[in-house]
């Protein structure tokens, strides 16, 4: 295992009462690395963020951050934790009753005691950093989803995170706007050396972006690689799964006692 890496999932299983989520997984993100999460709905890739923020335990294995395992830190220690992230939610989850401004400042508020014009002040460059600085007075209702979505970007860096988790920061976005959503994520996560995991369902756009994909299938790591093992990988899943092809081995509807490692002989790309 890399002595580099900031993130690591190490044997990890989580189950949702009696139903199991992930089996044992193992993953590693580097520092200043971004990474992709895939895998059909119901894979368990929404649960690895929850997992590295505290908001859920690993019933096996250990999530470790900069060495810390997170699931025996004090609720002071994830507060702390905490501050250290930033979260792009799916469809940006801005404050419908605040300013622009306000959603942006919200977390420097509750993380710092910086006076006002100095929140001003970081307001602006992080509204300027998204492009959208001159929007701080427009209420959420006045954006358009393209725009939200930069806002809650602007939000999720306003503390420099060390840590960035998207969950589907593309869903909903039109061409234009989800192409300039990816470079800003790219930019900024360059520009802030920071540990990003993402997880997205749009396959040619996230990698053009990333480092490094792991595809997720039935709460196990099916495939893993570079974008360019990913696109010349000879699975038969992960092309029917970057191609979203109607046709191959996975199937609408399949048994759900076998196992997709069993049935079509997945393995690391």
């Amino acid at each position: 295992m890399s002595t580099d890496s900031f993130i690591e999932f190490n044997n990890v299983s989580f189950a949702y009462g009696e139903r199991p989520i992930l089996r044992n997984i193992s993953l590693q993100i580097a520092r200043g690395q971004l990474v992709a999460i895939m895998g059909g709905s119901g894979s368990g890739k929404t649960t690895l963020l929850r997992l590295i923020s505290g908001q859920v335990q690993a019933q096996q294995g250990q999530v470790l951050v900069d060495g810390r395992d997170v699931g025996r830190m004090s609720n002071s220690e994830l507060y702390q934790h905490r501050r250290r992230m930033g979260m792009l939610f799916q469809f940006g989850a801005l404050f419908t009753d605040l300013s622009v401004f306000d959603n942006v400042a919200f977390p420097i508020r509750e993380h710092t005691a910086l006076d006002d014009s100095m929140v001003r002040d970081l307001v602006l460059m992080k509204l300027h950093a998204v492009g959208l600085r001159g929007t701080e007075a427009l209420m959420p209702s006045e954006l358009s989803g393209g725009m939200a979505r930069r806002v809650a970007l602007a939000r999720a860096i306003a503390l420099d995170p060390q840590i960035m988790l998207y969950d589907e920061p593309f869903t909903g976005l039109d061409p234009i706007s989800l192409a300039t959503i990816a470079l800003l994520i790219k930019k900024l996560n360059d520009a802030l050396g920071t540990s990003a995991l993402m997880v997205t369902h749009d396959v040619h756009k996230s990698l053009e972006i990333v480092d490094h994909v792991y595809f997720i299938a039935e709460g196990k790591i099916a495939a893993s690689g570079t974008p360019d093992e990913v696109r010349n990988s000879d699975s038969p899943w992960v092309h029917q799964f970057i191609h979203g092809e109607a046709d191959g081995p996975v199937h609408f509807a399949y048994p759900a006692r076998q196992s997709l490692a069993d049935n079509f002989g997945l393995g690391g790309v």
